[in-house]
């Protein structure tokens, strides 16, 4: 009789492995199952992938056009964007820094600056990432999940506690940048309104956008021009956030006390486990289904929330998810149905949708007409004393430092997808509730401020 768990040879000579399947079964299936388990592209099984690669590029060689439909688009995009996240994975020193987030965001971008990626491939995710808002799909069941996964009282608490850190870091960010600008020989309001407040603008569409219409209004610019000298500036800032996250995440890793691993304060780990186990043991795929059917209905309240006051939807959804986790509106079941929704998106949705970011509206030319060394200088001096100065204020607050200061990231990033990179990179997507709040409703009152006090005091 053989034993399994000794150190003893096979019949083939080799070590055993302890499994009886791995044991025994060689040849044909078995080869080819061990290699599609053991070796993996991202979530991927490379046997797969490597077919995948052959069947897109057969696409567009033997058609010339690739089509830009969703059954196409999922294997394209998770292709090209599982291998642009594990070129960054393994990337020496800054692999463990978050350089997968940036890879898969910007290698595609220069890609299609210099005219590598095929054309077909290109159009056809440009049309699908615009015609479908994807982004939108992926960021509602993030932010459904993580707030059904939190509880109540951690919820409340985390809200309210989050701003401390926020305006702290804004002010000394704002400070420190103006200041080091002024060193460097540029005049405070150019700094401050050109390089300092688009990093902390939120993002294209919330930020940069907003702030040319504004400039070209009151300073008599065109808008064209105000927006690119400002938009070059909302990527690098997002870049730097997403260096930082990733920074954050090699010191929670080092010094564990230090952070809550996706938690803003202190909380029962048991209770928490025993939730989780309890989760794995009663979700079946009626229940999953639920849960990305209440992540799209409360995106659908967003949206008309959006209509009828202003409030961008993904902010809207955040309100209307908090009250129902809350008022407990939707069953125990509904809800462990949200946290396996979100767990499916985080693990298996984040790099195709950051190549798709990439390739569809991430300027390749803009971020490098960007790169002077005085442009650097300010914005890196700005994000880290903002994310710095977050990291404290909430350790001071009785917060995970190390989380509070992820979400001071985001504060400097570009938007929603810039809150996808950069807590990718910082491996903490269930902040992503409050990441929405720094990026999108602190964005829009520092626009708002600031164009206020530029139209009547300073012009």
């Amino acid at each position: 009789m053989v034993n399994f768990n000794s150190s003893e040879k096979n019949i083939n000579g080799k070590e055993s492995t302890g499994n009886p399947i791995e044991e025994k079964l060689y040849g044909w299936p078995y080869n080819w199952w061990r290699l599609m388990d053991n070796y993996k592209i991202g979530v991927i099984p490379l046997p797969l992938f490597i077919i995948a690669g052959i069947l897109i590029f057969t696409e567009v060689l033997v058609t010339g056009k690739l089509p830009s439909e969703i059954v196409v688009m999922v294997v394209t995009c998770a292709f090209f964007g599982f291998l642009c996240g594990e070129i960054g994975k393994r990337l020496p020193i800054v692999g463990k820094m978050g350089a997968a987030a940036i890879c898969a965001t910007f290698i595609p971008s220069a890609l299609v600056y210099y005219g590598i990626l095929p054309k077909p491939v290109v159009e056809a995710t440009t049309k699908f990432y615009k015609d479908t808002h994807i982004l939108y799909l992926y960021i509602c069941c993030i932010i459904v999940g993580s707030i059904m996964n939190m509880d109540k009282k951690t919820l409340i608490q985390g809200f309210l506690k989050i701003f401390g850190p926020m305006v702290c870091g804004e002010i000394v960010g704002m400070l420190v940048g103006v200041g080091v600008g002024y060193l460097l020989g540029l005049t405070p309001f150019e700094t401050f309104f050109f390089l300092v407040l688009p990093i902390m603008a939120g993002g294209v569409g919330e930020g940069a956008i907003p702030l040319s219409i504004g400039y070209a209004s009151i300073l008599g610019m065109e808008q064209g021009d105000a927006l690119g000298r400002v938009l070059p500036i909302v990527m690098l800032g997002g870049l730097t956030g997403i260096i930082c996250g990733g920074i954050l995440n090699r010191i929670g890793k080092a010094y564990p006390h230090l952070t809550g691993n996706g938690r803003l304060l202190p909380a029962d780990d048991e209770v928490a486990d025993k939730k989780a186990a309890k989760t794995e043991s009663i979700i079946d795929v009626t229940t999953f289904a639920s849960g990305v059917l209440l992540a799209a209905i409360l995106y659908m309240v967003g949206m008309i929330g959006h209509k009828l006051t202003g409030i961008p939807a993904p902010v809207g959804m955040l309100f209307a998810a908090v009250f129902v986790k809350l008022v407990s509106g939707v069953s125990p079941k509904v809800l462990s149905g949200s946290q396996v929704v979100y767990k499916f998106f985080q693990t298996s949705v984040t790099y195709p949708i950051l190549f798709a970011v990439g390739v569809a509206i991430t300027p390749w030319e803009k971020i490098v007409d960007a790169f002077t060394i005085t442009n650097l200088i300010v914005i890196v001096c700005t994000v880290v004393s903002l994310v710095t100065t977050g990291f404290f204020v909430a350790k001071k607050l009785g917060m995970y430092p190390v989380d509070a200061a992820v979400i001071s990231c985001c504060q400097s990033g570009q938007g929603g997808t810039g809150d996808v990179a950069i807590l990718t990179a910082a491996e903490r997507m269930e902040l992503m509730p409050f990441a929405q709040i720094a990026t999108r409703i602190g964005g829009a009152i520092n626009v708002s401020i600031s164009l206020l006090i530029l139209g009547n005091f300073l012009v």
